[in-house]
């Protein structure tokens, strides 16, 4: 039986909702810029990242059901993971109308998730590293595609940050603080909800499909590293 799990809660804990049918596993279009050159054959194709898209599924009604929570259930913007893709995870936003009169009269609707493209790894382990014992730590990306990770650093003073052998980036942790978040996927620096981006020098980090090899110099006490390996 086909379910979905929406902002941590699974379909069939909702009386009466039935999932008839899922979206097809499909791949993101990709946005491109194309220039037309009199003269020269063929045009300029300029990659310019991927889309978001749409994801229909089918819902019906079966005995006992609450229309007042099957309305509830399909709001907001969350997380969304298909039972046919069941240890991926999609950030989704749901904001198109959903005729639930025919839901009602007829026993079947269809609910539009508005889809980011890439897909996650669910219940991906954060990574926690001792600096005090560790020098350097081997992070695997698992997915398929370049990941944007999730970075906390505590220590103190400058410390630099190293990927692969390449120095990425430079932070200086202010007076009285000695923690900071480095979110690759926001590309923002910040501690709270004050940003930080002004103490930091580089770029911020990506890691490659594979192993990838963090090292780190400075003052570092603990670092926190969510991969977010995603895939298309």
């Amino acid at each position: 039986m086909s379910y979905i799990i929406w902002n941590g809660k699974r379909s069939t804990e909702i009386d009466g909702l039935i999932i008839c049918e899922l979206p097809p596993i499909t791949k993101p279009k990709m946005k491109t810029s194309i220039t037309k050159i009199n003269g020269r054959d063929g045009d300029i194709i300029e990659e310019q990242g991927y889309e978001s898209y749409t994801k229909t599924i089918s819902i019906g009604l079966a005995r006992n059901y609450d229309i007042d929570k099957v309305m509830k259930y399909f709001t907001g913007t969350g997380e969304l993971i298909l039972s046919n893709e069941p240890d991926k995870v999609y950030n989704s936003t749901i904001f198109d109308k959903i005729d639930y009169q025919k839901l009602i009269n007829f026993k079947k609707a269809t609910v539009k998730f508005y889809t980011q493209p890439f897909k996650y790894l669910k219940d991906e382990n954060e990574i926690v590293v001792n600096c005090s014992v560790e020098n350097n730590k081997v992070i695997n990306n698992v997915g398929l595609e370049i990941a944007k990770p999730i970075i906390k650093l505590e220590g103190s003073g400058t410390v630099e940050l190293s990927i692969n052998n390449i120095n990425i980036l430079k932070y200086t942790f202010p007076d009285g603080e000695s923690e900071v978040i480095i979110d690759s996927l926001k590309e923002e620096a910040y501690l709270n909800s004050e940003y930080k981006n002004r103490n930091m020098n580089g770029v911020f980090p990506i890691l490659d499909p594979g192993n990838n090899t963090i090292t780190w110099t400075g003052n570092l006490t603990k670092i926190k590293i969510q991969p977010k390996s995603r895939w298309l």
